[in-house]
């Protein structure tokens, strides 16, 4: 049989090899025959075109040493793939390191390189662009071919040790994932794990904080002066509300709110500053301690890239590294120009907010800025889960105009341009509940309104720190529990609706690498994004912990609970309901570590905000050491915030609403209260709002400045790698360096 004839592609009986598969000169072993498997329409053999053009393409890859064996079933072809041992061998040779004292001997069991790295090079070579329109890619987008995927073989010990929901508290087997999936997804999980272990520390003291108000839930003397306030009325929020609300009425808002804002709150934040200072310190540690056991500490991510493009193809040209001003520059326009739309569709949330309270206040008078906020936040989810693809179709553009050197590189810049934009999407809301709702909507009487109709939203009666918590509680829980429901039972019924599918035909393959190869198919499909977005979920989530903790101490307690969850479910994923991951090599976890870092300082500057500007923590201390009691006489023994209340509320006289007389039985009311601190006279901003203001802005600067100081420290205290590590690396070195001495001294005797 000559080679052309041995290249086409004939289709018979169910079950039969093809002629291609006897194409090379090396016998296959038993164990572990192929590498991936290709599939394509069984109707693509009726098209000439489509059936020379997968015949071109497995040329290609034969010239290169691949050996193939082709099956059909019923509706699929499916291509075996398995490369030559030779390039294996020229793997071996291009990565030897140039210290090495002498060639060393090579195995000459084809089978002595791991299954990660025969995968990881022969999915390099498949999807490799040789010339323009002719990658794997652009063959699957024509229908010459549907997927390429690698074979889960030998995942029993996996599937028990690891991919169980029994085994939620067991330790994980790092490098049992690392020699199945590759070093990425080992250090993914591994990072996850130590994330999930660091974060007990953080809930329980969370926990604390949340409950030590309870301790006060009935002794603090704001919740008395609140419950007890039957004689004080709060101004009417919307337009459609006639009424005047007794202060007392908020008895249990007020009592709500002491547990997340108090004193301890500021100690929490500082507390989590450091916390996540020490656990990114001690990743670093970790990580070097893995690598260095896989024996990655050294080992170059650019090299190995330019090595698998030289195996590829010999006469591979080198991309240099390139900076383009222009392109910088409109990607940067384009950057802000989405980061705006962002920030728009934030004023979308405040829209909506604005017109649900017009509506709902003509149903339900008194519970309307709790429903207001309840459904917001839930329209906010939504608009998550919409701007999330948006926002990935938006990165990846910028990534191909800006024209990365290699993959690892457009990964790296992907990861930054698709997290900034989810930044915004996820947090816009928070950070408008947080610094700018009821802050520019005037006073009773005269309030600021969109598009002149309806009235701005303000901020619930007890304070803006509930509207910041419900949003934070709701949207922690929805993204929690309601993505990871949506993420376990999408994949599970997918799967479990392919094999009732292959259950009804009935046929069942008497070939058993058609079986295997069967049995593969019909797990879940998996892509380039599959690890990146387990790492953004994690990354987001980690955002949540840490940037709005202030407002939300529960939050690394809801994290910590997830995140136990998390790891069995991608667990079972990977191993059980979806095709192999390609294993990528790695021995750090890249750009999202700049992330972390990004996100730990994001969050000292956040949460010092939260404490000046959203909660009452401030204006509690200034009554307390300047307006209150104990300022004004040093004897007084009662509580010192005595008052306090009184003093925070301000004062209008209801004449001076337009519709005074539609307040029916409460028109004897002559005054009403609001937050704020303005005159009874104009209504104007008063002498307290801007000494209070001065020591807001002056707080901010303290806390972050105390707590950067406090982050550096703790980064400086612990360092980065281990002295074992280094240690390690040393006596590595001292040894190649002998070793070397030792050679050249024979070398010279002879």
């Amino acid at each position: 049989m000559d080679g052309d004839e041995s290249l086409q592609i004939f289709v018979g009986p169910e079950g039969d090899c093809l002629p291609l598969m006897e194409r090379g000169t090396c016998k296959l072993e038993d164990s572990h025959q192929w590498d991936c498997v290709l599939v394509a329409d069984l109707q693509t053999q009726k098209f000439e075109k489509q059936v020379q053009r997968q015949r071109q393409f497995l040329e290609k890859l034969e010239s290169k040493g691949f050996h193939f064996k082709i099956i059909k079933d019923q509706k699929k072809v499916f291509f075996g793939v398995r490369a030559d041992s030779r390039i294996f061998d020229l793997y071996r040779t291009l990565l030897m390191k140039p210290e090495d004292p002498g060639p060393r001997a090579k195995p000459s069991n084809v089978n002595s390189i791991p299954v990660t790295t025969r995968i990881r090079i022969v999915s390099f070579i498949v999807n490799n662009k040789a010339k323009p329109g002719d990658t794997f890619e652009d063959l699957v987008k024509d229908g010459v071919f549907e997927t390429m995927f690698p074979l889960h073989e030998g995942e029993k010990e996996l599937k028990r040790k690891w991919a169980r929901w029994r085994n939620m508290f067991r330790k994980q087997p790092i490098d049992d994932i690392r020699n199945y999936f590759g070093e990425k997804v080992a250090l993914y999980f591994a990072w996850l794990g130590w994330y999930t272990y660091m974060l007990v520390p953080a809930a329980v003291v969370g926990l604390i904080i949340f409950l030590s108000g309870f301790a006060l839930f009935n002794s603090s003397q704001i919740s008395k002066e609140i419950c007890a306030a039957d004689n004080i009325f709060m101004c009417p929020l919307g337009d459609n509300s006639h009424n005047y609300q007794p202060l007392s009425g908020m008895c249990a808002f007020a009592k709500l709110t002491h547990l997340f804002d108090n004193d301890g709150t500021v100690v929490f934040a500082i507390f989590m500053a450091l916390w996540a200072t020490v656990f990114l310190e001690i990743w670093k540690r970790q990580r070097a301690r893995v690598v260095l056991h896989w024996d990655l500490y050294g080992w170059d991510k650019e090299e190995e890239e330019m090595a698998l493009q030289l195996i590829n193809c010999p006469d591979y040209q080198l991309k240099t590294h390139h900076h383009s001003y222009l392109s910088s520059t409109i990607i940067l326009i384009l950057s802000l120009f989405m980061i705006c739309f962002m920030i728009g569709m934030a004023h979308v949330l405040v829209v909506y907010r604005v017109v649900a309270a017009a509506l709902f206040s003509s149903i339900m008078e008194h519970q309307v800025t709790t429903v207001v906020v309840v459904t917001g936040a839930v329209v906010h989810y939504v608009i998550i889960v919409i701007m999330t693809k948006v926002n990935k179709y938006v990165a990846l553009k910028l990534c191909s105009f800006e024209d990365p050197r290699t993959f690892s590189e457009r990964e790296s810049k992907f990861t930054v341009k698709f997290f900034i934009l989810q930044f915004f999407a996820h947090f816009s809301s928070l950070i408008y509940i947080a610094f700018i709702l009821g802050r520019i909507n005037g006073h009773p009487g005269k309030s600021t309104r969109l598009a002149g109709l309806w009235k701005l939203e303000e901020c619930h009666l007890s304070g803006c720190m509930t509207d910041l918590f419900i949003q934070m509680a709701i949207i922690m829980g929805l993204k929690q529990t309601l993505s990871n429901c949506i993420e376990y039972l999408r994949p599970w019924f997918a799967h479990k609706y392919r094999l009732m599918r292959a259950y009804k035909r009935g046929i069942k393959s008497k070939d058993p690498d058609l079986e295997e190869w069967q049995r593969n198919y019909r797990m879940n499909p998996v892509n380039t994004f599959s690890l990146f977005d387990e790492f953004m979920e994690m990354m987001i989530q980690y955002g949540f912990t840490t940037i709005f903790v202030a407002a939300f101490p529960l939050a690394p307690l809801l994290a910590l609970f997830s995140n136990l969850v998390e790891i069995r479910l991608d667990a079972i994923k990977m191993v059980r309901l979806q095709r192999r991951l390609i294993p990528r090599k790695a021995n750090d976890i890249g750009t999202w570590l700049q992330v972390l870092e990004t996100i730990g300082v994001l969050a000292v500057i956040a949460n010092g905000m939260v404490i000046a500007f959203t909660s009452e923590f401030i204006p509690r201390i200034v009554y307390k050491y300047h307006y209150g009691p104990c300022a004004q006489n040093r004897n007084f023994t009662a509580d010192c915030l005595e008052g306090y209340v009184n003093h925070s509320l301000s004062v209008f006289y209801t004449k001076h609403f337009q519709d005074h007389g539609k307040m029916g039985s409460q028109a004897n009311v002559t005054v009403c209260r609001y937050r704020d601190y303005r005159n009874d006279r104009d209504y104007n901003l008063s002498e307290q709002f801007w000494f209070i203001l001065a020591i807001r802005l002056a707080f901010v600067i303290l806390f972050e400045h105390v707590a950067l100081c406090i982050k550096l420290i703790a980064a400086w205290f612990v360092p980065d790698v281990p002295q074992s590590v280094k240690n390690k690396v040393l006596e590595e070195k001292y040894q190649i360096l002998r070793e070397k001495m030792c050679f050249s001294s024979r070398s010279t005797d002879v």
